[in-house]
């Protein structure tokens, strides 16, 4: 097993990639600290995974609320006694709006979830590391959109957000043995679509033409099988690194 006793916390683990992550590294071994808002699919899925010799403890909240992160690696380090892997999948997208139509609302909005929930459980975790003193590791899920112009300006800014702070800290933490790389999936069948509501249709008229060009849309089980790599010491010379999970979209 490769994650055998490690302690980890997963958002957006109720549905979609982050369900596909936690289903995986449990039974790779691992005990998981499972975040989202949604207690019943939480508990469905702890459920669904009891007997495994990992273990599942929803823990429900906002991801883009400090007190949900802290909390949340505060119950991963009290009840397995460390954390070693912080996994910041939860993410929603905008309504492809260009620039010029952008509604303050909608930039609240996408940056708490996308970018200030990261920010504040990644300082959560590498004060834990550093406590520890021997390392951590840290996996984000940034986006092909951080790259190619197949979303809005707020979503594909947040996700570039999430790159830059990725590698930002691999490379300022390197000396203390802590790691953070990130996932840039492209189109994967997940509930995403939904946080979009009405697209703004400027800004989709433009976009459809990148879309246009995807593969057929991966599954959440494939970026979970990244994220294992990820997790595991099989990567434990990658460090501030953003991998492509895209079907070779962004090669075209």
């Amino acid at each position: 097993m490769k994650l055998k006793n490690k302690s980890i916390v997963v958002t957006g683990a109720s549905s979609g990639m982050g369900k596909a992550i936690v289903e995986r590294f449990v039974r790779e071994g691992a005990n998981i600290i499972a975040v989202a808002r949604r207690r019943e699919r939480l508990e469905e899925l702890a459920a669904s995974l009891a007997g495994l010799e990992g273990k599942v403890i929803p823990y429900v909240g906002d991801v883009s609320k400090e007190e949900t992160m802290v909390g949340a690696i505060d119950l991963a380090v009290k009840e397995f006694g460390r954390l070693d892997v912080l996994v910041n999948n939860a993410g929603i997208m905008d309504d492809m709006s260009p620039i010029g139509d952008v509604k303050n609302e909608k930039i609240e909005q996408v940056f708490a979830v996308n970018v200030y929930g990261p920010m504040y459980s990644m300082r959560k975790a590498v004060q834990v590391f550093l406590e520890q003193g021997d390392g951590g590791n840290i996996i984000n899920v940034a986006s092909l959109g951080a790259m190619r112009s197949c979303a809005g300006a707020v979503y594909t800014a947040s996700k570039a957000a999430v790159v830059s702070l990725t590698k930002n800290t691999a490379y300022m933490y390197m000396p203390n043995g802590i790691r953070c790389n990130a996932i840039a999936p492209g189109g994967i069948a997940t509930e995403i679509s939904t946080s979009m509501g009405m697209p703004n249709m400027a800004g989709y008229s433009r976009v459809k033409n990148v879309l246009a060009t995807a593969p057929p849309p991966g599954s959440p089980e494939q970026i979970a099988s990244v994220a294992l790599f990820l997790a595991s010491d099989d990567s434990s010379y990658v460090n501030g690194d953003v991998l492509l999970v895209d079907g070779g979209w962004a090669a075209g």
